[in-house]
């Protein structure tokens, strides 16, 4: 089996972000797979409100068809999925969105899904997402943690406040498979199941997963 390419695009202009990225696929090394992890430089200081994620997706596109050539499968590392479609259109390969990638797979193990998100500001965002995907009744709430991107560099502070509201979604709303609705969190989900007793779903290795599918079943 000859060894694939995935590249991963951080829609956003945070290198510590696109840092907690990479740090996601680790557990795929093992697999035939080289990863190109790269950061929209022209993109916004994080993602939180629809008009950022718009103003993501043209310095995303030019990432991509920088990268076309060299790239089997393409993943969009934002919960927000910006320019998803549009992208698919833009280039041959499998380009796959993080957010609709961890939805899927959260279906796959349970009824109820409960959303981490990590500020308020994206929670409506993410709403109408999946109202458009068609899966709103599977999501039985989405909190946040009230928390900027950048402030991710505390992972003590994340976890807690993760822990916190994961327990309120499953205790609350009924989840019973939990979601992380920000890229760049995967050192915390194995804690966050433990303290919350959930499967928890890290939209990065939900999304490489299943590139990792979509390129070896050709």
């Amino acid at each position: 089996m000859s060894t694939a390419r995935i590249t991963l695009v951080n829609p956003n202009s945070l290198t510590k972000v696109t840092d907690a990225i990479a740090q996601a696929v680790v557990p795929f090394q093992r697999l035939p797979l080289e990863f190109r992890c790269l950061t929209s430089t022209g993109g916004p200081a994080g993602i939180q409100t629809q008009a950022e994620a718009d103003a993501s997706i043209a310095p995303m596109a030019q990432l991509f068809l920088q990268e076309a050539d060299t790239t089997d499968a393409f993943i969009v590392a934002c919960f927000s999925d910006p320019g998803l479609h549009g992208l698919r259109d833009l280039v041959s390969a499998p380009v796959l969105g993080i957010g609709e990638s961890s939805v899927l797979t959260a279906m796959s193990m349970a009824t109820r899904i409960g959303v981490i998100a990590i500020a308020a500001a994206s929670v409506p965002r993410h709403l109408r997402y999946f109202r458009a995907m068609g899966v709103a009744d599977r999501i039985c709430a989405e909190l946040s943690l009230d928390m900027k991107v950048s402030e991710l560099a505390d992972a003590e502070l994340a976890f807690a406040r993760m822990a916190t509201v994961g327990k309120t979604l499953r205790d609350a709303h009924g989840a019973e498979v939990l979601i992380m609705g920000c890229a760049g969190m995967a050192d915390l989900r194995g804690r966050l199941e433990d303290a919350c007793g959930l499967p928890v779903v890290e939209p990065t290795q939900a999304a490489v997963a299943m590139a990792a599918g979509r390129v070896f079943s050709r």
